[in-house]
């Protein structure tokens, strides 16, 4: 059975409708994007919007509403941030939006903000404690959370947009308007003793999104992907930097920032560089979800009858193994006989496995050659690209790149070619655990050749050489051509001969 669901974000900058469809096996994905850039915040005039303001939304509403009516949605979250809640006709716009659209409008208070943003976070990263801080065209929430539940929340009054309007007249911000646009923030700030903390600051939204896209591309990121990028306080300068010597009219052809943003970026990242310096966060992360998807999990997570999943990661191989057709069963086998070979290697002092070594084999292992869902003949590469390009909930970019080598092992050539654009992120021991881990995970699914489970146990006995018994519960022959063509992928790594014996 599949349901959908449609969630309206009316911004103080924006007005966006998503529309996601769920399976009833728990995948989702979305099938409609829609943003208009409104700046509904200039309609905001001596407390009220204006009837110029609201016509314009209106009018956005019902553009919506044919999509929503295209795809007969029985279940369409509407909401309004900061400016229809500052409004003091709000009671008006709502009653109109009901009157004259499909919707019935929900405003949401300073804590309903600050709530989703951070129920987004909780849900798509594996960050348990944190702050985050999602700016809008005029507010700023920030929430702080511990152990995964939030504990200290706030919304100052202040946007993007806003503080265009307030501290910048011209396109280029001058000196003294930008000491002041500094000053004014970090007294807002200072206000927060809560927010001094030790821990990662997590940002959302379209400003911070526009940021890590412009900063990906001075450096030349060699992959795909927005969510849980890191940054430190010095590269969050540096596009700072880069950026405020530039015209709006250059900010719109600088790639990676929408020509929507260019005249509010600089007041957002500056919001960025402010908290980073005084919370004294160790490091900038990214999250591409936000207020709407907190919305979704909220309805994804009710039958849980908890807030968030329990865990992220396993929701995301879960979700994984379900998009790319994973056959559990093998999964489970190969697991087994994957660690059986670790632990066995161990024991003869072969090779020496941590447990953080035993755990990125466990992930590689649900994911082995996923690529074969695409074409059977390139898996390796597929996998290797899927998997490094492919946002997983939970996992940080590097972890994802170290997953992708492992899950995609092929051979040492093969994976000279994958990890070239990633060397310096990877010690000279890290690159020989990920080339041994995907040595063993190819003669483990070896074993499996024919999809049958005759594999009972697995020995290794050093003879000087490696011996290696095999226990099977029927004849083998494919299984056994296969071993003995990929051995020779772990003979290289542990620089050992290996001797592959089956028994029944």
């Amino acid at each position: 059975m599949i349901a959908k669901y449609g969630i309206i974000d009316i911004g103080s900058n924006t007005i966006r409708l998503v529309i996601y469809e769920k399976q009833s096996e728990g995948v989702y994905r979305e099938v409609e994007n829609i943003k208009v850039t409104a700046r509904l915040r200039k309609y905001l005039e001596s407390g009220k919007l204006s009837t110029e303001g609201i016509a314009l939304l209106l009018h956005i509403l019902r553009q919506f509403q044919e999509s929503t009516r295209f795809h007969q949605l029985q279940h369409v979250i509407c909401t309004a941030t900061a400016t229809v809640r500052q409004a003091s006709n709000q009671a008006y716009i709502q009653a109109l939006v009901e009157q004259q659209t499909d919707f019935t409008l929900k405003v949401l208070s300073e804590y309903e903000e600050a709530y989703y943003g951070y129920l987004a976070v909780v849900n798509t990263t594996s960050y348990k404690e944190g702050i985050t801080v999602d700016i809008g065209g005029g507010s700023t929430e920030v929430t702080y959370f511990r152990n995964r539940e939030l504990l200290h929340y706030h919304s100052f009054p202040f946007g993007a947009l806003s503080l265009k309007q307030q501290f910048i007249a011209a396109d280029v911000p001058t000196s003294a308007e930008y000491m002041q646009l500094q000053r004014f923030l970090a007294e807002q700030f200072q206000t927060l003793s809560w927010l001094k903390q030790d821990v990662p600051v997590i940002a959302i939204g379209g400003s911070a999104r526009n940021m890590v896209k412009v900063y990906q591309n001075i450096i030349s990121y060699p992959v795909y992907g927005l969510h849980q990028f890191e940054m430190s306080l010095i590269d969050v300068e540096t596009v700072l930097n880069y950026m405020r010597v530039l015209s709006v009219h250059e900010l719109q052809k600088l790639e990676g920032l929408a020509k929507d943003r260019a005249d509010t970026i600089l007041p957002a990242v500056t919001v960025f560089q402010s908290l980073l310096k005084y919370t004294g966060a160790p490091s900038f992360i990214l999250s591409r979800n936000g207020l709407r998807e907190g919305l979704f999990f909220q309805e994804l997570t009710a039958p849980l009858g908890v807030p968030y999943y329990p865990n992220v990661l396993e929701e995301s191989f879960y979700l994984l193994a379900r998009e790319y057709e994973v056959d559990m069963d093998r999964v489970l086998e190969l697991m087994k006989h994957a660690i059986m070979l670790c632990e066995e290697l161990q024991a003869c002092h072969a090779a020496t496995f941590s447990q953080q070594d035993l755990q990125y084999m466990r992930m590689a292992v649900k994911v082995y050659n996923i690529g074969k869902y695409i074409d059977e003949e390139a898996s390796s590469q597929h996998t290797f690209y899927l998997l490094a390009n492919k946002s997983i909930n939970g996992m940080t970019h590097k972890d994802r790149v170290r997953l992708a080598l492992t899950a995609s092992y092929k051979s040492k050539l093969s994976f000279k070619t994958y990890i070239r654009p990633f060397e310096t992120w990877f010690t000279k021991e890290e690159q020989r655990a990920i080339r041994l881990a995907g040595a063993i995970l190819q003669l483990a699914a070896t074993l499996h050749a024919t999809k049958r489970p005759v594999v009972q146990s697995l020995k290794v006995e050093d003879r000087g050489d490696l011996c290696l018994h095999i226990q099977c519960s029927q004849t083998v022959f494919a299984e056994k051509i296969q071993a003995e063509k990929q051995k020779k992928q772990l003979e290289k790594v542990l620089k050992r001969n290996i001797e592959l014996h089956f028994y029944m």
